[in-house]
């Protein structure tokens, strides 16, 4: 009896093994292309709260200049639609103002959006997909409260193919998850990237 369940489970493994290869080839099949490249941008960011308090003062939030920079790869699955995943530092946050002052506070993430394109034309392409980021340093952290080390957001924009390696691209990400434990606020980001692919 224990001989026969191990050989069913043998079996089971071997049908596992056979499935997953076979979904692995069909994969590369369908992926026609795969190119990797680099990608450099600016950011414009900001975070979804029009006004916070800090030490007992009320503070308007005001947007942050800064950039993003990283290793992307395209995996072209048919003609007009080609999935992107990307590998970036991105550094974001806000500025928060009052009658006192400006408070700059600008924090740095390894973010890895993962974004669908799907071809309007030959070098218009509309680009959307989740993000997820993980917080790597903070910089003249206004201690607002506990920083999340996790952020989850969802992005959209659009590309432009400048040649058939160079591209350009705008894109929108709006942060789904708070950035503090203690502090109703998230992410919001515009960002201009230009890049190329090998």
């Amino acid at each position: 009896m224990l001989f026969l369940k191990k050989i069913k489970l043998t079996s089971m493994k071997k049908t596992i093994l056979v499935a997953a290869l076979l979904f692995s080839a069909i994969t590369i099949v369908q992926a026609q292309s795969i190119k990797l490249g680099i990608k450099a941008g600016i950011n414009y960011a900001n975070q979804t709260s029009t006004a916070i308090m800090i030490h007992g003062q009320n503070y308007k939030t005001g947007a942050l200049s800064s950039y993003h920079a990283g290793l992307v790869a395209e995996l072209r699955l048919f003609k007009g639609l080609a999935v992107q995943p990307e590998l970036l530092y991105s550094t974001q946050g806000a500025t928060y103002k009052n009658a006192l002052g400006d408070i700059t506070n600008k924090v740095g993430y390894l973010a890895i959006p993962v974004m669908i394109k799907i071809g309007l034309s030959k070098s218009i392409i509309l680009e959307l997909g989740p993000q997820a980021s993980f917080l790597l340093s903070e910089k003249d952290n206004v201690n607002l409260s506990k920083s999340n080390t996790f952020d989850f957001a969802v992005a959209g924009g659009l590309g432009l193919k400048v040649t058939k390696s160079i591209f350009i691209q705008a894109r929108y990400g709006l942060g789904l998850t708070e950035i503090s434990k203690e502090a109703q606020i998230k992410n919001s980001v515009v960002q201009v990237s230009a890049g190329i692919l090998f």
